[in-house]
């Protein structure tokens, strides 16, 4: 089976649902796993790797492979560029070709900013035999663009979920570089982080989450003097290698708040509390899901004072076990669907 997602990136939240998606597969299927970082992802995961980023390469091993699964995220987008909607969309096309099964498992669908775009997703869906999407907007589009399927929870949320530790322990953040906050509009969030940690006397721990764009968060806004000395003096950056490690630093945490949608979903699976900063409707969508405060980094920013005292209700109050269960819950479906390869 080729499993196709944006694995061997350096993402804890790609690493993430490829554990999910090999822990779901049917222990008789074989994967093979499109990677950058292939050396990391065969050591890590023990499975034969190709080239994501050479499609000859994919496209040559995809005619040996009795299936071809999209495995998590949103692949079918233009954010990134057409050009990489044209990627999948010309594997799909490939395996179809070859009489190869097409599965979407746990996909987010779009954005889908252009006219050409959505005609080609709507020529695409039709070509797929099985379909499950991880939101419910993924799933409205997809119906918009004629084509309807089962809707679940993000993948991620099947793994296993983990004891809280963290009462009176640090707070984490999983932030990530935005347009939406350039220069200044970042102060407000960091002051409400530095009002936090003075007023509890917590530790602040920066947790990247994507090695290569998150890990130089902190010193740059650090070196352009955004960072007050009081949050400075909290702070240290901390870097977890695999989404298990990450959940070990979570299980510690008094709160965690998390930019990242899969740094959201697993500080929830290790029982932290959370709070969400949404750059991307994805993240509010999850946050929503679970009952956790969220703001929109779209919106005017609020005042310093007003972030602090809503983070400050959090802290130390992990969510319902009700709200995490009813999402592990959902991710039955893709399980189900993969069921579709042993038929």
């Amino acid at each position: 089976m080729l499993l196709c997602g944006y694995y061997g990136e350096h993402n804890l939240g790609d690493d993430a649902l490829l554990t999910a998606l090999l822990h779901q597969l049917p222990p008789q299927l074989t994967p093979l796993v499109t990677a950058h970082d292939q050396v990391e992802v065969r050591e890590r995961f023990g499975v034969a790797t190709v080239d994501r980023r050479s499609p000859r390469a994919v496209l040559a091993v995809l005619a040996g492979c009795g299936a071809l699964v999209f495995g998590g995220g949103s692949l079918l987008q233009d954010a990134t560029s057409f050009r990489s909607l044209l990627y999948y969309a010309a594997l799909i096309a490939s395996a179809r070709l070859r009489g190869k099964p097409v599965l979407l498992w746990g996909q987010g669908l779009g954005p889908l900013k252009r006219r050409r775009s959505r005609a080609l997703v709507r020529a695409l869906l039709p070509l797929a035999q099985g379909i499950t999407w991880r939101d419910p907007e993924s799933a409205q589009l997809a119906q918009r663009l004629g084509r309807r399927a089962p809707v679940g929870s993000d993948p991620v949320w099947s793994l296993e979920p983990q004891p809280w530790l963290g009462a009176g322990g640090p707070i984490v953040v999983c932030w990530r570089p935005t347009p939406l906050l350039t220069g200044a509009a970042w102060r407000p969030y960091l002051r409400a982080l530095e009002l936090l940690a003075e007023q509890g006397q917590r530790q602040v721990i920066w947790l990247p989450f994507h090695r290569e764009q998150d890990t130089g968060l902190y010193a740059r806004l650090l070196a352009e003097g955004l960072v007050g000395e009081a949050l400075a003096r909290h702070s240290r950056q901390v870097e977890a290698h695999q989404p298990s490690e990450a959940m070990a630093v979570f299980q510690s945490a008094g709160l965690v708040v998390a930019m990242r949608l899969h740094g959201l979903i697993l500080a929830a699976l290790a029982g932290a509390p959370v709070a969400a900063l949404s750059y991307d409707p994805k993240v509010g969508a999850a946050a929503a899901g679970i009952d956790a405060p969220c703001r929109d980094l779209a919106d005017p920013p609020p005042s310093a004072e007003e972030l602090a005292a809503s983070w400050a209700t959090c802290l130390d109050r992990p969510l319902a076990a009700t709200a995490v269960a009813a999402q592990r819950a959902a991710t039955a479906v893709h399980r189900d669907l993969l069921t579709l390869l042993t038929v």
